[in-house]
C-alpha cells in the first residue's frame, strides 16, 4: 500500500498591484533574495514535501533570477487570477500526481511560513477525510460597516479565524472544487461550497500576506528574527 505524496504548489503569477511596485511583489527584495526565494527554501527544507511546483505565467522573465531547489518545477501556466493558476496548475500536474496526494498551497507573498508550521499543519490534516489550512483566530474587534463609512454594529469574533496559506487538499477533490466555483479567494472556499468543513489549524501572526508596501519591512524582521 502506498501512502499519499505531499506536494507543494505555489502559485506566483499575480502582478501585486497594490504594492505599487515596478516589479510582480514575489520578486520584490527581502533581506537579501526575492520574495519567492524565500518561499522555495521553506518548502524545500521540509523534508515530507516531496516536489514543489511554482506556477507563473507564460511571460514571466523575472522568475529565471530566482533559484530554484532541485525538488522544484516551475509550471508557465499561470491565469489571469490566482484561482485560474491553481487550477492550471493543478491540470498540469494530473499526470504525474495520484488523485489522492495532498496538496499544500501557498501563496508566494507569504514569505514567514516556516517548516515547523508546514509540518504542523500535515500532521493535523494527513488523516481527515476533508483537509484543511493553517488559521489564526481573530483577536481585534470586528465591525460591520453600513456601507458608507460608519460602523453598524460589533460582529462576534468568537469563532472567527482568518485564514493563512499554505491549504492542504486532495489533489482531484481540490481540483474538482475549484472547477465548479467562481470569484473564491482561496482553495478553502471551494471546499466549503461542496459542503464540506477543512480543518482549522492554527498558524503564526508571522505568516502573514504581504500586500501593502510597509509589509516588507515587516516580513524582514521577522526572516531576521527580530
Amino acid at each position: 500500500m502506498s501512502f499519499p505524496s505531499l506536494i507543494a504548489l505555489i502559485p506566483a503569477a499575480g502582478v501585486g498591484a497594490r504594492m505599487g511596485a515596478s516589479i510582480p511583489k514575489q520578486y520584490a527584495p527581502l533581506a537579501g533574495k526575492p520574495m519567492l526565494q524565500h518561499v522555495l527554501e521553506t518548502f524545500s527544507s521540509a523534508r515530507q514535501i516531496e516536489q514543489i511546483y511554482v506556477v507563473v505565467s507564460a511571460a514571466d522573465a523575472y522568475v529565471d533570477d530566482v533559484p530554484l531547489p532541485s525538488r522544484c518545477t516551475l509550471l508557465r501556466c499561470g491565469g489571469e487570477t490566482r484561482q485560474a493558476s491553481v487550477v492550471n496548475g493543478l491540470r498540469a500536474i494530473a499526470s504525474t500526481v495520484d488523485a489522492e496526494d495532498w496538496v499544500l498551497v501557498h501563496d508566494a507573498a507569504r514569505p514567514g511560513l516556516t517548516v515547523d508550521l508546514i509540518d504542523k499543519l500535515i500532521a493535523f490534516v494527513k488523516d481527515d477525510a476533508v483537509g484543511g489550512l493553517l488559521a489564526v483566530p481573530v483577536v481585534d474587534t470586528i465591525k460591520h460597516s453600513n456601507g458608507h463609512g460608519r460602523s453598524e454594529r460589533t460582529v462576534s469574533r468568537d469563532l472567527l479565524w482568518a485564514a493563512q496559506t499554505p491549504q492542504m487538499f486532495r489533489h482531484r477533490m481540490l481540483l474538482e472544487a475549484l472547477e465548479r466555483t467562481q470569484d473564491i479567494t482561496d482553495e478553502a472556499s471551494a471546499i466549503e461550497a461542496l459542503g464540506l468543513h477543512p480543518k482549522l489549524v492554527e498558524g503564526s501572526a508571522r505568516n502573514f500576506k504581504v500586500t501593502l508596501p510597509e509589509d516588507l519591512a515587516v516580513a524582514e524582521l521577522h526572516l531576521k528574527g527580530l
